[in-house]
């Protein structure tokens, strides 16, 4: 389930490319040496993917509190039906790509700011903070990211499958840092309609899930889960 993460991340990496792309094309990155400029490119990365860890962590709260009053199929199913609303109606799901999410907050445009004032350092440390703060910048894919997470229902489950997702974009924010060349807009268009059928598909295997149909690894039964959790004999 959580490598579900990983293929969500890579598939939407050129996803990420449109919308942080300009951030990291703007990297204080002076060196020509390609080591060197690699090393800063996947240090301003694993910025990033240490804050969706972190969100990750954060969120899995709450599915850990649906687990905890026996709601874990309940918020599958849920999990599920919502990705499943988002690729179906065109303009929630454009809308929600637009990047202008539920986690928009006010304080967004301090947000940038301070990844502004770090564009002018040209320390590695800086490079990590930057990626720190691009994680928590408002992205409609990191939005469906998170509620993937969230039907984990388990704190480790839910930040391994937010790092998970980070990893993912790596190769293609890695590769346009060191190439400073954008991905063709028809291989770009490809990903892009890719993209909502795994996020259906993964919706129709959370509900599944929480159906307690009793097909070994897609629908467990909930009393096996349960006997299993318990080492019933």
């Amino acid at each position: 389930m959580i490598w579900a993460g990983f293929v969500m991340g890579f598939l939407g990496s050129l996803h990420c490319i449109g919308m942080c792309g300009p951030i990291a094309l703007a990297l204080p990155i002076q060196t020509t040496v390609k080591y060197k400029r690699f090393l800063a490119a996947l240090i301003y990365n694993l910025g990033r993917v240490f804050t969706y860890a972190l969100l990750g962590l954060i969120f899995g709260l709450l599915g850990t509190a649906f687990k905890l009053v026996g709601l874990q199929q309940t918020l599958s199913i849920v999990s599920g039906a919502l990705l499943i609303v988002l690729v179906i109606f065109p303009y929630a799901f454009k809308k929600v790509f637009s990047g202008k999410s539920v986690f928009d907050f006010p304080f967004i445009n301090s947000l940038k700011q301070s990844i502004g004032s770090r564009l002018k350092s040209h320390t590695f440390s800086s490079l990590f903070i930057i990626g720190l703060l691009n994680g928590l910048l408002p992205c409609g894919l990191v939005s469906l990211a998170i509620i993937g997470a969230i039907a984990t229902a388990d704190l480790v489950q839910s930040s391994l499958y937010m790092a998970l997702f980070g990893l993912g974009t790596l190769p293609a924010m890695v590769a346009l840092i060191l190439t400073k060349n954008y991905i063709p807009l028809k291989l770009k268009n490809t990903f892009t309609r890719v993209v909502p059928v795994f996020v259906c598909a993964l919706g129709l295997l959370l509900i599944l899930r929480g159906m307690n149909l009793g097909i070994p690894y897609v629908s467990p039964s909930a009393e096996k889960s349960c006997c299993s959790s318990s080492s019933c004999h």
